[in-house]
């Protein structure tokens, strides 16, 4: 059984285990609170209040999620008591002296991540905010301060914010949590950038990968486990087309809960392996699901749920569902709803899968024919202003009282001022605003042909909290246009080129003059019509005249 309990404030979780004691202290705030000008502010505050810690002994570690930021570790009462203790002292006073270093430390963290295939996923279902962040680097890090820090533990890290749970017999007697007070935070509403569902986006990974949103139930969870056994099924027993086929089911704390499905392929069966997801989908949404597979994937359920560490398994869950508000069942009201589920169920949930569906497909592919839309990669309109032609081809920059629009052969990309997420400066003068739907409009003031003033007014135009200063650049980073023709064509041209010139236009005034007298001598003559080689002469003379004068039109056209 789960016991509930009372730390210092807090509300505690406590659960027997068979195993080494273990306990985390979650907080509800994560980078689904932040904004993108000061993204990475919850993650550098969980590094410092670990970084005093030092090389311990025992398991310590700390994970800030979009909703949550947990503190956990496992050992003795005294290690766990003496961990938990520090941590929530560092959060009371933090140790802002390691500021600049642990901002290093984020940065190293940031760049030697390896990219997995769902990481735009986010951006692309919810754009550059709340639970969109996590797509996007931690732009915030530079300038946050200690007394941004301070504020932000103040408001997110007190006692009314957090649970504790431990993996144990009992509460370690030395254990304080000194938080603050505050008050419980709620999860942040969900934004889309998606005008319609089921939509698609294309992506340079090799794999294929379907992300829903649905909502909480057991339903659902049972879904997630049966369209795995149906993937694997059919796109690697049957057909041998992916190696791995998975899906995962993540409640969001806000009632509904996030569904995604992968399957990966090799790049000359990218295709095929689209086409056999796709097929899986509208199977499972006409609602031919086996039996077989619903039982299978209940017993699996049951299983876990009959293990002797059963409830201090799912503690970690069961803090953030307090946190958060969303119902925590007993053992056996689990059992209940599992057996409940039935293929009608099921049915409903794909029903709802693929109304909220959003298809990563490899580069190169489609799925139009699938019924998904594109998702918007440009925008709808245009801001009113003053436009500004660039260097080299069509299309420029148009610039607003409400903001900036660049427009471009595939469409325009317009981001407004008040709806702008941040804006990226470089101190070359090269700015990147991100809209909140995650259009991105990058200007090079080199490659524009700019009035004085333009990038002041636009710099007015976006709120001062979401400039963000970027590294200076080295000078092969900055473009520059190439030189245009009438600025080459002032430059000296070669002795040969001169001489070519200079004879090919005197042939040509010689011959289109002879040619010319000889035509109009012919015309005012009585001359007999059918003598045709008068008009043979005239027409040779023409054709030398315009070969004479091709030099000069190829050596202009080449400068």
């Amino acid at each position: 059984m789960i016991q509930h309990l009372d730390v210092d404030g807090v509300p505690t979780l406590l659960a027997p285990t068979g195993g080494p004691m273990r306990a985390g202290l979650t907080f509800r705030v994560g980078t689904a609170d932040e904004t993108l000008a000061r993204a990475g502010i919850t993650h550098l505050v969980e590094h410092l209040a670990l970084a005093p810690l030092g090389l311990a002994d025992y398991h310590v570690n700390g994970v800030t999620a979009p909703a949550f930021t947990m503190f956990h570790t496992q050992g003795s009462q005294a290690d766990i008591a003496a961990f938990l203790t520090a941590v929530c002292g560092h959060l009371s006073d933090l140790p802002v002296g390691r500021l600049d270093v642990e901002k290093d430390i984020l940065r190293t963290e940031w760049s030697s991540r390896g990219a997995a295939a769902i990481d735009d996923i986010p951006l692309w279902r919810h754009g550059a905010r709340d639970f969109g962040l996590s797509s996007y680097p931690e732009w915030g890090l530079d300038a946050l301060t200690a007394d941004d820090l301070r504020e932000w533990t103040a408001r997110w890290f007190t006692r009314e914010n957090a649970v504790l749970w431990i993996c144990g017999d009992q509460v370690p007697a030395d254990l304080r949590l000194s938080l603050p007070s505050g008050t419980r935070q709620p999860v942040p509403a969900a934004s889309s950038a998606l005008p319609q569902t089921p939509a698609y986006f294309v992506h340079g990974t090799r794999a294929v990968v379907l992300d829903a949103v649905v909502r909480r139930s057991a339903a659902a969870a049972v879904f997630s486990g049966v369209l795995e056994r149906e993937l694997y099924r059919s796109l690697r027993q049957e057909s041998g087309l992916s190696y791995t086929t998975t899906t995962g089911y993540d409640p969001r704390g806000d009632g509904n809960a996030m569904l995604r499905a992968l399957a990966d392929a090799l790049a000359e069966k990218q295709d095929a392996v689209l086409g056999g997801f796709v097929d899986v989908l509208a199977k499972l949404r006409v609602g031919r699901i086996e039996q077989a597979d619903l039982d299978a994937t209940v017993a699996k359920r049951e299983d876990l749920l009959g293990t002797a560490e059963v409830d201090a398994a799912r503690l970690p869950g069961y803090a953030l569902n307090v946190l958060t508000g969303e119902p925590n069942l007993t053992i056996d009201e689990h059992r209940a709803e599992l057996k409940a589920v039935d293929l009608a169920d099921l049915h409903a949930v794909a029903g709802e899968v693929m109304g909220s569906a959003l298809l990563m497909v490899p580069r190169g592919l489609t799925a139009d024919w699938a019924g998904f839309v594109a998702a918007p990669t440009h925008s709808t309109d245009t801001v009113d202003g003053t436009t500004y032609r660039a260097r080299e081809g069509a299309g420029g920059l148009r610039v607003g009282d409400l903001g900036v629009s660049h427009l471009g052969a595939e469409g325009p990309l317009t981001v407004r001022y008040d709806d702008c997420s941040v804006m990226l400066t470089w101190p070359d003068g090269a700015r990147q605003l991100i809209g909140a739907d995650a259009i991105t409009l990058h200007i090079e003031p080199t490659m524009l042909e700019l009035s004085p003033g333009t990038m002041a007014a636009i710099d007015a135009g976006v709120p001062a909290d979401r400039h963000v200063a970027m590294p200076a650049r080295t000078p092969d980073q900055i473009p520059q246009p190439r030189p245009i023709a009438r600025e080459a064509g002032t430059a000296r041209r070669p002795w040969w080129e001169k001489l070519v010139m200079v004879l090919s236009g005197l042939g040509t005034l010689v011959m289109g003059g002879f040619t010319l007298l000889l035509t109009f001598a012919t015309l005012s003559d009585d001359t007999d019509p059918d003598e045709a080689w008068f008009w043979g002469v005239i027409a040779v003379g023409w054709v030398l005249t315009v070969i004479l004068a091709m030099p000069i039109v190829l050596l202009k056209r080449r400068r």
